[in-house]
């Protein structure tokens, strides 16, 4: 097993995030989770990448603890071998970097690269992966389209050689015909490198074009687990059929 998620606790004040969520990622799946507003995705994002400590629980990653709960007040934390694509590429970019520089920095900052040949040849080799070409690579975000840089968020994302990419709502600020073009390529990505994906999103139509499996999250608890996407239309949580309804013309 990729990723072994157990007990998952987390709070703010008095107010309950997240409330035992516990599952598992194989090697070279697509797991989706799917939540409405306020049901602890985010939240739930945040922790797998590190960026909070849970209050109690666990994250392995093939077999290794990356970290647990809080220990004496203060958290317990590992280097993560796991990035991520967010909703936002305006912000999650630094508007003053070049396309190139942005692709680079997770090469620059785990120093995978032996010097600036051999990172430049390895950004343009990203964008070439993702469908954009090499010339981008000393324009800046604004410059590009909503789609591009997304995908340049993508060849950012693959740069590590993540064991793990989790896509935090990954297509959501982008228009139909742009968002079917991402979710192809990181099919296809997927498909021709064995990637494995945790797609949170609260768009069942993306997660279902995309995933294997998929989790219903509500209120902070795991309420749904389909194992085979074509039994989607089985689910019985109210939440799970309410966000089902709402996808006209679903086919699963």
């Amino acid at each position: 097993m990729l990723m072994e998620v157990t007990g998952l606790h987390h709070h703010y004040g008095k107010t309950l995030i997240l409330d035992d969520v516990s599952f598992q990622v194989r090697a070279g799946e697509c797991v989706g989770i799917v939540g409405e507003s306020g049901s602890g995705k985010s939240t739930l994002s945040r922790i797998l990448l590190g960026l909070e400590a849970p209050r109690r629980g666990e994250v392995k990653l093939a077999g290794q603890v990356l970290y647990t709960g809080r220990r004496n007040g203060r958290p317990v934390s590992l280097p993560l071998p796991v990035s991520a694509v967010f909703q936002d590429y305006a912000s999650s970019v630094n508007p003053v970097m070049t396309i190139e520089r942005i692709i680079a920095e997770p090469l620059r900052l785990q120093r995978l690269c032996p010097d600036r040949v051999v990172m430049r040849s390895q950004v343009n080799r990203l964008l070439e992966q993702v469908g954009l070409s090499a010339s981008l690579c000393q324009r800046f975000p604004h410059q590009l389209s909503g789609g591009q840089m997304q995908r340049v968020c993508i060849a950012r994302a693959l740069a590590s050689t993540p064991q793990l990419i989790v896509l935090d709502e990954a297509v959501s600020a982008l228009d139909m015909t742009i968002q079917v073009q991402i979710l192809d390529l990181l099919a296809e990505l997927q498909q021709r490198h064995g990637l494995t994906y945790l797609f949170i999103s609260h768009d069942v139509a993306a997660i279902t074009y995309l995933c294997q499996r998929v989790l219903f999250l509500a209120q902070g608890r795991i309420v749904e687990q389909v194992d085979d996407i074509h039994a989607l239309h089985q689910v019985r949580h109210p939440m799970a059929c309410r966000l089902l309804d709402a996808v006209v013309g679903l086919s699963v």
